[in-house]
């Protein structure tokens, strides 16, 4: 039981930090910083915690993306501070980077040695599987904002 709750703490710690790096990249106010480190904690121990459910990747990212749109415009409400400033951060540490990579090097391969079925199965699998998972971080983010704040703006 130790080890599980070592590995989620360890987890949310070093999601964190990429978290708190990219805010400061982008001069996030320095009270935010805590938030957007929260988030990106949050938001990459519940994909995890969700694929330690046999959950897929996929869904596991577009439900922690959610979460981590509604906790943010709680945040965005309570500080007056626009949403995306702790959304944007937030995610960083769901980018599907491994997937879009071995695509981009599959890709590079098929040019160098020749396309062979293996080489575009294998691009093709991760392709989608980064831009699955990106579609689902950005439903994941909108999905919040458009049910909550729905009726607070005008229709037209």
């Amino acid at each position: 039981m130790e080890d599980i709750i070592i590995k989620y703490l360890l987890n949310a710690i070093f999601s964190a930090i990429p978290a708190v790096g990219f805010a400061m990249v982008f001069n996030v106010p320095s009270s935010a910083l805590k938030f957007c480190a929260l988030g990106g904690a949050i938001a990459y121990t519940t994909r995890y915690a969700l694929m330690d459910f046999n959950i897929p990747i996929e869904l596991a990212t577009f439900l922690a993306s959610t979460l981590v749109g509604v906790v943010a415009l709680y945040w965005s409400r309570k500080y007056i501070i626009p949403r995306p400033v702790y959304t944007i951060a937030s995610i960083i540490p769901l980018l599907p980077g491994t997937y879009a990579f071995t695509a981009i090097i599959n890709l590079i391969q098929m040019d160098v040695q020749g396309v062979s079925p293996e080489l575009i199965t294998v691009f093709i699998d991760n392709g989608l599987k980064a831009v699955i998972i990106l579609s689902g971080i950005g439903f994941g983010l909108a999905l919040p904002s458009l049910f909550f704040m729905r009726y607070n703006r005008p229709i037209i």
